[in-house]
């Protein structure tokens, strides 16, 4: 399987007269994971955004290359999966229908994400708004690996969720790993994670 490789080089963000970001490096390839550590307000979740081509960085730069090939900031936009605390679906949808809305956005059969739904144990027919802190938690990993990324950001990925979640969480990451995928995960805390191949620590 081709190499796929995400560098991030002397990454700088301000908002307003604050520094959330202030010149930090990394990098990860191919079957390996990269840490991110802090408490909050350190900038973990600012930078897993401009790894994902949300947020600019005012310096540096971000270089996520597949199959050879550097991708351009949109390209890399549209090809990462995130999972992030604050990424919510439509109140009135379903868990099926919220993931084939997804499906359809990312020009995946709508049916495809029954697969994965099944996986996490989901409640098809529930609505967003009735689902339990850690069935949202499940759901957002659903929405992070739906189309099968190589390149995974997960921002606080167990959160909420109960010990069968956090199992079929870790065996979600495992799998996506050992097939060559790659992931950076940001967490407040030091968790025990596969394949760690590099670590970033951001303080306040």
């Amino acid at each position: 399987m081709p190499v796929a490789r995400l560098a991030f080089e002397g990454l700088s963000r301000r908002f307003d007269r604050l520094v959330v970001l202030d010149r930090v490096s990394g990098k990860v390839e191919s079957g390996g994971l990269f840490a991110v550590r802090g408490p909050n307000g350190s900038g973990k979740s600012t930078l897993l955004r401009c790894l994902a081509g949300l947020l600019a960085p005012d310096r540096g730069r971000v270089v996520a290359v597949e199959d050879g090939r550097a991708l351009a900031n949109d390209e890399r936009r549209r090809r990462v999966g995130l999972l992030a605390p604050d990424i919510a679906f439509y109140d009135e949808l379903s868990v099926s229908e919220n993931l084939e809305l997804v499906a359809r956005l990312r020009g995946l059969p709508p049916a495809s994400g029954r697969a994965v739904a099944e996986r996490l144990g989901l409640p098809a027919a529930r609505p967003w708004r009735a689902l339990s802190s850690g069935m949202r938690q499940r759901l957002r990993w659903a929405f992070a690996v739906l189309h099968r990324p190589r390149l995974l950001l997960l921002d606080e990925p167990f959160q909420n969720l109960d010990d069968d979640g956090e199992r079929i969480a870790r065996a979600l990451l495992d799998e996506h790993l050992e097939n060559g995928g790659l992931a950076v995960a940001a967490s407040p805390v030091s968790l025990p994670l596969p394949r760690i191949s590099g670590e970033l620590r951001l303080d306040r």
